[in-house]
């Protein structure tokens, strides 16, 4: 009993002093931003959506939530914010190239088609990224017209 009693006091000081470590948080500027939202020109709808459902790990601006202050769950986090830049970083939205920016969007409208974006971890705790059926199809529509766009400076090019 007293080696449990040792093993559990020992975790609670690491779980303690790990409270004082964690990762860099994702804090950019909101201006980030902007040469997407002008140069895709979402719909107030849209563009409400993806502030909602998409920037928090598609960008360098992140929303955090009370918990993301806690160990483990900041890391958690981080890695989640870190593989979604890795795909979809709409703060790099001017390095990308048209056609990287078409294949961004054609992911995009393939992941929200599929339900797999937003991610269920993500919708679990942000309720408003549960996305309704006609949210989706205003989604698709505009990712599709921003395609379209694009499709026709690639084919001049």
């Amino acid at each position: 009993m007293k080696l449990i009693k040792k093993i559990l006091l020992a975790l609670l000081v690491v779980f303690i002093i790990a409270q004082f470590f964690g990762p860099e948080k994702n804090e950019g500027d909101l201006t980030s931003i902007e040469p997407f939202l002008v140069e895709t020109n979402p719909s107030p709808q849209v563009k409400g959506i993806l502030k909602e459902t998409c920037f928090d790990c598609h960008s360098s601006v992140t929303r955090y939530p009370w918990y993301s202050s806690i160990t483990p769950v900041n890391y958690w986090l981080d890695g989640h914010i870190d593989h979604g830049k890795g795909h979809f970083d709409v703060s790099k939205w001017d390095s990308y190239t048209v056609k990287k920016k078409d294949h961004k969007l054609e992911e995009l409208i393939e992941m929200v088609q599929a339900k797999e974006m937003p991610l269920r971890s993500y919708t679990w705790t942000h309720s408003e990224a549960n996305l309704t059926q006609e949210q989706i199809k205003a989604v698709i529509d505009w990712a599709k017209n921003v395609r379209s766009n694009y499709a026709s400076q690639l084919s001049s090019d």
